[in-house]
């Protein structure tokens, strides 16, 4: 694990996850090999966690390092930012400060409040519609919830796959009939295609009955090795699955099953690019997507999705988010190992390069921006859509974008031509309008919420609403 320049102050994760296994101090103390004293100063932030104690937490309780930084806290601050920016909190004005103190000291008063606030959205948006409807997807927003605590892996899982390939008899880097090899010697199901499978909505089934394994007739070739390798998944480390689910999963029923759901895709990734293997391709080719994608035989948002889950205690690969958006700004999938964190109230801002990839698909677009808490990442983007198939098809738009932090973009290929240090090629952008704070921004649709707005008339800007200042 490298060292890190930075002391890590992190009582409050440490207390609650003492607290989430049902330790005593004293218990966790002797786990860590520590006095009672030495772990009391840590969890009241007195004293520093030291590497060695890190480490051992992490491969005690299946953690990554990160999920001991203040990335989670950062990511709920940005949820209170949007949440405290409706109008109804107008009399009663926090400051960031206050907004910081809250989510690292009461986290689960913060989520407590952030769940009422959503029902309390969903009801205003059930009474505009003025007819019943059905509650708000939660078990989703759970499952993505208990994903970016993992910082998005899971590492029981992750290691059995790269076991998995290990054992595989993969011959010149063909994956696929190794992974069919294995699916009939196992257990007895042949690959046969079907052509209504498409018409049906379906990417692949098993036919018990007749073993076979039934996979569109026009499928891609890296959508047929994510297929198999989910079955693999599901027919061999179901049990895994489980007991990952029942000892730190969700515990509504519905989010159990979206939770199995993750849990097999994250197999499917991870046998397809197994960690090791993987990660040393990243850093030779300087994480060149279309380099490692074409080196293991997939596709451009498998590699980059797949980027965004190397964080292996002592093995960690450059911490990115990633998010699939499709042309409208709906997010699709998101995931972040580091403090990025996308707007939960409200569409994403206009000035992401992700927007700019649509008008350019299939070309990458790179982007340096900086969020409104100051911290400037790399953005790569790129479109992911796949062609139509006939006049009458109408594929989904889709794009995907990966970001890391600027202190790790030269790692990178894509950081290759740019001026790390000149500030104008950064792009300022927000969480949304509704709770961006940058006032004097062209592309505002709507002013920032919760604030006095000045429409005083000795002068008129860009914008012709300006908000007050924020007070402190």
């Amino acid at each position: 694990m490298p060292k890190s320049k930075t002391k890590l102050f992190a009582g409050p994760r440490l207390r609650q996850l003492r607290q989430r296994e049902g330790l005593t101090q004293a218990a966790l103390a002797g786990l860590l090999d520590i006095s009672l004293s030495y772990l009391n100063q840590m969890e009241r932030d007195h004293r520093p966690l030291p590497e060695r104690q890190l480490i051992a937490l992490c491969e005690r309780f299946d953690l990554g390092p990160a999920w001991f930084t203040d990335t989670r806290e950062a990511h709920r601050v940005q949820a209170l930012r949007e949440v405290l920016a409706d109008p109804i909190f107008k009399d009663a004005p926090l400051s960031l400060a206050k907004m910081s103190d809250a989510a690292r000291n009461n986290p689960d008063l913060c989520e407590a409040f952030l769940t009422l606030y959503r029902a309390y959205a969903f009801d205003l948006e059930r009474r505009d519609q003025e007819k019943e409807s059905s509650p708000p997807l939660e078990p989703y927003e759970t499952v993505g919830n208990w994903v970016q605590e993992h910082k998005n892996y899971f590492h029981e899982l992750d290691r059995a796959a790269e076991d998995f390939y290990e054992k595989l008899h993969v011959e010149d880097g063909e994956l696929a009939p190794a992974l069919a090899a294995h699916l009939l010697a196992r257990h007895g199901l042949e690959i046969d295609r079907d052509t209504t499978m498409e018409a049906r909505g379906l990417v692949w089934r098993i036919d018990r009955q007749k073993r076979r394994i039934l996979l569109p007739h026009n499928q891609p070739p890296e959508s047929t090795l994510f297929c198999l390798a989910q079955i693999i998944g599901q027919l061999e480390y179901s049990p895994l699955m489980s007991r990952i689910i029942r000892r730190e999963g969700p515990r509504d029923s519905n989010a159990q099953a979206l939770a199995r759901v993750y849990l097999g895709n994250s197999f499917a990734g991870a046998l397809l690019l197994p960690y090791g293997r993987f990660l040393q391709t990243a850093e030779q080719t300087r994480y060149d997507i279309d380099r490692m994608r074409r080196h293991f035989g997939v596709s451009f948002e498998q590699v980059s999705h797949r980027l965004s889950t190397m964080q292996r205690p002592g093995q960690e690969g450059i911490a990115f988010y990633f998010l699939k958006l499709d042309i409208a700004g709906n997010i699709l999938k998101s995931f972040s190992a580091n403090r990025f964190s996308q707007a939960r109230f409200g569409g994403p801002c206009p000035l992401w390069n992700v927007f700019r990839a649509f008008a350019t698909p299939g070309q990458v677009q790179v982007q340096l921006s900086q969020t409104t808490d100051d911290s400037v990442y790399l953005n790569v983007a790129r479109t992911v859509s796949r062609e139509g198939l006939t006049y009458g098809d109408r594929p989904r738009q889709i794009a995907i974008v990966l970001g890391c932090k600027l202190s790790d973009a030269p790692k990178t290929v894509y950081a290759s031509g740019l001026n790390l240090e000149d500030s104008s090629l950064v792009v300022p952008i927000g969480p949304g309008c509704r709770a961006c704070v940058r006032d004097n921004c062209s592309h505002r649709s709507l002013p920032v919420s919760g604030r006095t707005l000045d429409t005083g008339n000795d002068a008129r800007g860009v914008v012709p609403y300006r908000a007050l200042p924020e007070k402190r």
